[in-house]
């Protein structure tokens, strides 16, 4: 089994950021990072899609979930992936044809990183402090 340090750092280098939540995760349940573990290679690696589509993709769904953390995460990943600007209003054209203006306004915080603004820090899904 995998130590969730290790783990934790993994996630770090493919995403570029810790999400808190996986601080969290790590202290109150070691176990779950293994399979989490498994999960998240098949996005965050370039596959039959490159892991930069992939992480787009999950940009659409956290946005469908309405989940505001998320989709913040899911940005900073596309962008850490090298997801353009374009590619990424490309995507916030799909969420709103899928999703419809709830799906959009759920990523009004994570597009404010497009603009330089910092996101949150230290809860949910968005960047915290390493321990």
């Amino acid at each position: 089994m995998m130590e969730p340090k290790k783990v934790i750092r993994s996630i770090d280098e493919k995403m570029g950021f810790t999400p808190e939540i996986m601080n969290m995760m790590g202290e109150m349940n070691p176990e779950l990072f293994e399979h989490y573990k498994k999960c998240d290679d098949g996005i965050q690696q370039d596959g039959a899609l490159p892991a930069k589509i992939k992480v787009l993709m999950s940009l659409a769904v956290m946005a469908s979930q309405r989940c505001e953390p998320c989709c913040e995460s899911q940005l900073r990943s596309a962008l850490n992936h090298g997801a353009t600007k374009e590619e990424i209003m490309e995507t916030m054209n799909v969420i709103f044809i899928t999703s419809g203006a709830p799906g959009v306004a759920a990523c009004r915080k994570a597009l404010n990183l497009l603009q330089g603004e910092k996101g949150h820090d230290g809860h949910g899904c968005v960047p915290g402090r390493r321990k």
